[in-house]
């Protein structure tokens, strides 16, 4: 499926740069069949120089790397078959304690148990608060949202359109102060049987005291199971000291990090639970409703260091794939039977689960090349475009396509001929190879397990 379009390079994810660097300095570790001091601390200067270059907190850095030199200069390392493979494991090891243990929400007590976001403005509050509703939701509880904000224009009407969006419901009441509007709300919550009430809270462009006040209120009249404050990752060390600004002032059980498929350094994320305490409970990946990942410190160790995360890449998939539909096209691309309707279904799926280049990111060995290639996201557009230009009798048997027919669907996809001709021929290429290998049984294709 690989042939109809490249990978894409427009979207950077945010540990890239690090992840490039990070990657240089295990080079020089890997050259080396036994490492002598000099060598190790030749890639802990290199490894020190990426991660403040990424916004890690320089005190961080120095903790993370000074404990990862100590263990690498052990009898234990020295005497590996692979020192350099040691080194990699214990700086993973050690990236995994300063990102923290994973953080949960804590829903317990009596309902509605109330999660209350804060942050500033533009950190994403309000499109966390319907994903967040989604993911709970889906999980069994009935929630509801509370537009607190009263200051922000639309604000309100924005959190009203996601709510009809996702089919929850969303209190609201105009003139009243925002500390009685989510105490009306937990009451009536408490009387439909609503489970969790999320309150989209109002955020200012600094910190300030009367938004503090404003949140103390809130915090002291509804008593939230959970505090948790939505952060830009992509404003850096700014995001660690906005973490610690709302702490002292509203006791933080967790934070969001939002943006994280944006192009910053990414230095915040592994600087947020060393600095405040404050686990971190979720990451915004995204602006799509699912893009809300648990925080997974493991996981995202190895995605920084290159190593793929394929655990979160099949969580994905199971989420975005309609198991049976993918066992029934498996069958029929097996048995000849698959056409370019059930192609688009698959590409459909495809983008359910996020930008390409991110899931390519969690695949182990797919490094980013240094060169941009070719636009992924924009070339399976255009591969849909063209099979939606097609009526269901041509997407069903595509060798009716003559020439007048071929010309009309590349100008209603905004394509040329000679690209419907290379997606017809590469099809017809991809059901042969499968017709054969479907000719032996899944047996020939996928080794027996012993």
């Amino acid at each position: 499926m690989q042939a109809f379009f490249h990978e894409s390079t427009k979207a950077v994810a945010m540990f890239n740069s690090l992840t490039s660097r990070l990657q240089e300095a295990f080079k020089v570790l890997r050259k080396r069949g036994k490492l002598r001091p000099e060598d190790v601390d030749e890639a802990m200067t290199s490894i020190r120089r990426a991660l403040l270059e990424a916004d890690v907190h320089y005190q961080v850095a120095k903790s993370l790397l000074a404990s990862v030199r100590e263990q690498a200069l052990s009898e234990d390392v020295s005497r590996a078959l692979n020192p350099a493979q040691q080194v990699i494991q214990i700086i993973h090891r050690e990236l995994s304690l300063t990102l923290g243990e994973p953080g949960r929400l804590a829903l317990t007590g009596a309902k509605p148990r109330v999660i209350m976001l804060v942050g500033l403005q533009g950190s994403g509050k309000t499109t966390t608060a319907a994903k967040l509703a989604r993911r709970l939701r889906s999980s069994g509880e009935r929630v509801a949202l509370v537009a607190a904000d009263p200051y922000r224009p639309a604000a309100v009407e924005q959190l009203k359109i996601l709510g009809r969006e996702l089919d929850v419901h969303v209190y609201h009441e105009d003139g009243l102060a925002p500390a009685e509007l989510c105490a009306r709300a937990a009451k009536q919550a408490g009387k439909a049987g609503e489970t969790v009430l999320i309150l989209d809270t109002a955020g200012r462009s600094q910190l300030d005291d009367d938004l503090m006040v404003e949140l103390e209120q809130i915090s002291t009249r509804l008593q939230p199971v959970e505090r948790l404050l939505v952060a830009d990752a992509m404003t850096g060390q700014e995001a660690v000291h906005i973490a610690e600004g709302f702490n002292t002032r509203i006791p933080l059980t967790g934070l969001v990090l939002t943006k994280m498929d944006g192009d910053a350094r990414g230095g915040a994320a592994i600087s947020m639970r060393s600095v405040t305490g404050v686990p971190i409970k979720f990451l915004g990946t995204g602006e799509a409703r699912e893009a809300l990942e648990v925080f997974e410190p493991d996981r995202l160790a190895s995605r920084i260091l290159g190593m793929g995360d394929v655990i979160t890449l099949i969580e994905k998939a199971q989420e975005t794939f309609d198991q049976e539909q993918a066992a029934d096209q498996a069958e029929r691309m097996l048995s000849g039977k698959f056409t370019l309707e059930d192609f688009d279904a698959q590409l459909e799926q495809m983008q359910r689960m996020g930008p390409l280049d991110k899931i390519m990111d969690m695949i182990p060995g797919m490094n980013r090349p240094a060169e941009p290639l070719p636009d992924m996201e924009g070339q399976l557009r255009r591969t849909q475009a063209i099979i939606r230009s097609m009526t269901p009798g041509e997407r069903r048997k595509p060798e009716i396509l003559n020439a007048s027919r071929k010309r009309r669907i590349a100008a209603g996809s905004g394509t040329s001929v000679q690209e419907v001709n290379q997606l017809l021929r590469q099809f017809r290429d991809m059901k042969k190879m499968m017709k054969r290998l479907g000719g032996r049984g899944l047996s020939g294709i996928i080794p027996r397990l012993q």
